[in-house]
């Protein structure tokens, strides 16, 4: 069993930490200053550019059983582009025989605060929600024509050691943004690492929300941050009036409450964080500034 990431980044990281040492594994990053690290986590770090695959990426590839991918589109998917340009899933992955692709619930744009679904009309708000939808078509495509089956896992926003409301507090950079009926989903990086290896083992196919069982509004994680931290919570801000850069600002023009309920009962997933709460009081008790960079610890 060999299985490659492209994209080792901080999501892909949790998941190298919950993997049991039977697989051969590699890993890419854009900077060899943290291919230590990646060793570290028990995977071979390979060099990818985002445009080409160099001899290390292909012969990895040639070994590949399982594909994961964990890079964000740029107008066209630039994974995808890397491996047609090379010859495509056949000649470059001749043993794959199952891929995961990580995208995002902001694919499904706004809902006025509406539970969605797998099967709920994709509306995409953002460019990048735009490219992230044609890359999960892009991925279907290929995957299609390979005859192998592809996973694509719908993340809502991630957080876990060294990201976090704690981490916020600590950097001066928490805020209790208001805006009326305003919900988001979250999931915590060990959750999706359980989702994702539970899919990798049945070679789940389709789509896949990956999400926590409660929607909140983002001011009450702050809140409870600060009351686990025993600080004083930040002073409420009118999104309205509030100064924000144009991409935090676009986070709050989606609105929708997203539902597990297929990643449950297809994978047997159930999410040890399933509410910001149980997962705030983990990282409380157990370790919330920094990554787990290395397995075991």
């Amino acid at each position: 069993m060999s299985i490659f990431i492209f994209g080792a980044g901080f999501t892909s990281r949790a998941y190298l930490r919950h993997l049991d040492g039977q697989q051969t594994i590699y890993g890419t990053t854009r900077s060899p200053d943290k291919a230590d690290a990646l060793k570290d986590l028990g995977a071979e770090p390979i060099i990818f550019d985002g445009v080409s695959l160099n001899a290390n990426a292909a012969h990895a590839l040639s070994r590949a059983t399982c594909l994961i991918i964990s890079i964000a589109p740029c107008e066209a998917d630039p994974v995808l582009a890397s491996i047609e340009k090379t010859g495509g899933l056949n000649a470059v992955c001749p043993r794959l025989e199952w891929i995961g692709y990580l995208s995002t619930v902001g694919v499904y744009g706004d809902h006025d605060g509406a539970w969605v679904d797998e099967t709920t009309l994709c509306k995409p708000v953002s460019a990048r929600s735009h490219e992230r939808l044609a890359a999960e078509a892009a991925w279907r495509d290929a995957a299609d024509a390979r005859g192998v089956p592809l996973g694509t896992f719908r993340l809502s926003g991630i957080y876990g050691p060294g990201r976090n409301s704690f981490v916020n507090f600590e950097k001066g950079r928490a805020r209790r943004l208001v805006k009326p009926k305003q919900v988001f989903n979250r999931i915590h990086a060990d959750d999706i690492a359980t989702a994702l290896e539970l899919a990798r083992q049945q070679r789940a196919d389709g789509l896949f929300n990956i999400t926590d069982d409660m929607p909140a509004p983002p001011q009450d994680v702050v809140t409870e941050a600060a009351r686990i931290m025993g600080v004083t919570p930040p002073e409420e801000m009118d999104f309205a009036t509030a100064d924000l850069t144009p991409m935090a600002r676009s986070f709050y023009g989606e609105n929708k409450r997203v539902s597990n309920a297929k990643a449950k009962a297809q994978l047997g997933w159930r999410p040890q964080f399933p509410t910001y709460e149980t997962a705030l009081d983990h990282l409380w008790r157990t370790g919330w500034r920094h990554e787990v960079i290395t397995l075991g610890t």
